[in-house]
């Protein structure tokens, strides 16, 4: 029987999780940064925007920042790295690209790449020891990861309203808005308050928030408040009822039904798998 194991690192440009289990599912969320999910073993079934996939061994689901996705994985084995916008943007410096007025997309959702497999199962080897240099090759094949990418799957859209802001790559339209929100997502945050800080009324913001994000403020915000709390989970040893709170839920047993319905694992349980060893899945 396959044992079930989870094991997450974070570090300030990307996160990379190995995940091997009989049964786990994700609710429909999107993130803040660029999603690389390779399958090692068995499948998983995935929606990824308004589009629902089978991705099996070999293959790679690609998700766009803010593209909501959702999945169910069984009897199988995946990892996931996740790619910050400032990071690809710095790569995209450093080996000399040029862009203006326009927003890096991935070409298609599911692919089949050799190359990033076996980065995949390299990085997954990685994260289950500690070896001499284990940060530095963590970074290195993530740079390497990202590199692949913009050669093969990621492409340049010209969108005159796209900027690159501390938020990532936003719609200026809504960039005070989304920022607000990134700054105040600790707080209770009326919808009145976010269209206020685009300038917008509360119909007209709403209306065009979900028309260029494909999610409501709610839902986005939400999300945010997650992405938040992973990092807080796997970079510091603040406690876990306090974390629920400055990610701007006050019921602790709400955040964690939540939590793990996004992750598959309770905040505790995410927190113990940010380990150099294999744990077992307490939830």
């Amino acid at each position: 029987m396959m044992q079930e194991i989870h094991r997450i690192v974070s570090r300030a440009q990307f996160a990379v999780r190995h995940t091997a289990a009989l049964h786990c599912e994700f609710a429909a969320h999107s993130h803040t940064s660029y999603t690389v999910t390779a399958v090692l073993g068995g499948s998983l079934f995935t929606t990824i925007g308004a589009s629902d996939y089978q991705v099996s061994e070999g293959h790679i689901a690609l998700t766009n920042i803010g593209e909501n996705h959702a999945a169910v994985v069984a009897e199988g084995e995946f990892l996931s790295v996740s790619i910050t916008p400032i990071f690809v943007d710095e790569m995209v410096s450093e080996i000399g690209l040029t862009r203006t007025a326009a927003e890096i997309v991935f070409r298609a959702s599911v692919v089949k790449d050799e190359v990033i497999t076996a980065t995949a199962r390299l990085l997954a080897s990685e994260i289950g020891q500690e070896k001499l240099g284990h940060t530095q090759m963590l970074e290195a094949l993530v740079r390497q990861l990202v590199i692949h990418l913009l050669r093969r799957h990621l492409t340049v859209r010209k969108a005159s309203q796209i900027e690159l802001s501390r938020a990532g790559f936003v719609d200026r339209r809504l960039r005070r808005a989304i920022e607000f929100m990134h700054d105040n997502f600790g707080r209770e945050l009326a919808l009145a308050e976010i269209a206020a800080a685009a300038y917008l009324s509360e119909f007209h913001f709403a209306r065009l928030f979900k028309q260029i994000t494909g999610l409501t403020p709610h839902v986005y915000l939400a999300n945010l408040r997650l992405e938040r709390a992973r990092k807080l989970l796997t970079e510091t040893p603040i406690p876990i009822i306090e974390i629920a709170a400055m990610v701007g839920y006050q019921s602790h047993s709400h955040f964690t039904k939540i939590f793990k319905s996004v992750t598959g694992l309770t905040p505790r349980a995410y927190r113990d798998s940010q380990s150099s060893l294999a744990r077992l899945c307490t939830s």
